[in-house]
């Protein structure tokens, strides 16, 4: 895990390669077929071979939620493990990535409730709502954009179903699985900001417009989750006429940055994960060490 840009898919590739593993992606936007150039997501031709697992599965237009997210992933480990093969996780959605390895029970829903808090966000808008869910978890309202109208309905509707806030939904720092091993991958924010931006340049120079421009033909703009997409949205206005080419550019590199410090934040609150350097290179070796059977260069995880 770690901030986007940071060379993670590198390093999982390496690891897979050492455990004889096979990958399984937690990155929540990879799960679209068709969003690959905006999403980073590896070709098949740079796989190295390896399996590559939850990637392509839904169209846009599909919505995903992090309890069905959750199901398909410990599907897919439970798979490998009868397989005896390792399970190599990469990905950048924290929330994704902590709801498959740490006891994440999910509150349920109301049709109703959520019929409603939808009908109100569609009348008054994120930020209203965003205001009575500071009021009720002033702590979820710190944790989540006031842009973000899904979250925040989510929010209010977990507060007025269970009676406790939001927060006290998220998962325990217990894991599922008792010898999961968790590897960051730790770089200089000065170094990141520049990665971001030669990152987007190349998925500008790669056709990311145009990717847009099939993917709303094919209804990204009614898919409720795959729309929040860094970058598609931007590129969205920019084909709507909300602003030139270069401004979604900017804005998309503005976006990415921010987004990278709050994974930042996220990540260095949890104190199970062992860092690397993403310019080490022994970093796979030191990764490897942080798993029991590996610490002297043999055996199987």
């Amino acid at each position: 895990m770690g901030p986007t840009a940071a060379g993670k898919s590198e390093l999982a590739l390496d690891l897979a390669e050492r455990l004889r593993g096979e990958i399984v992606n937690t990155d929540a936007m990879q799960v679209y077929r068709g969003m690959d150039i905006g999403t980073a997501k590896l070709p098949a031709s740079e796989r190295r071979g390896i399996p590559h697992h939850l990637l392509d599965l839904l169209d846009a237009s599909q919505p995903a939620t992090v309890a069905e997210f959750q199901a398909l992933a410990r599907r897919t480990i439970a798979d490998c493990h009868a397989r005896e093969v390792v399970p190599v996780l990469v990905g950048g959605s924290a929330l994704y990535t902590r709801a498959v390895l740490d006891r994440f029970e999910f509150p349920g829903t109301d049709p109703a409730l959520r019929a409603a808090l939808e009908q109100e966000l569609a009348e008054r808008g994120p930020a209203a709502l965003h205001e009575r869910l500071r009021g009720v978890d002033p702590v979820a309202a710190d944790r989540i954009l006031p842009g973000n109208g899904r979250r925040v309905v989510r929010a209010l509707e977990v507060v007025a179903l269970t009676g406790r806030p939001f927060t006290a939904a998220l998962p325990e720092r217990v894991y599922v699985h008792p010898r999961t091993v968790q590897v960051g991958v730790r770089i200089p924010r000065p170094v990141l900001d520049e990665r971001i931006e030669h990152r987007v340049r190349r998925m500008w120079d790669s056709g990311l417009v145009q990717e847009v421009r099939v993917l709303a033909a094919e209804g990204l703009r009614e898919g409720r989750t795959a729309i929040r997409a860094l970058g598609y949205q931007q590129v969205l206005r920019h084909l709507d006429g909300d602003c030139t080419e270069q401004e979604a550019f900017d804005q998309t590199v503005a976006a990415t940055r921010r987004f990278a410090r709050r994974q930042g934040s996220w990540f260095a609150k949890d104190p199970r994960i062992v860092w690397v350097e993403w310019d080490d290179p022994d970093r796979a070796a030191r990764a490897l060490a942080a798993v029991p059977e590996h610490r002297d260069g043999a055996g199987r995880h």
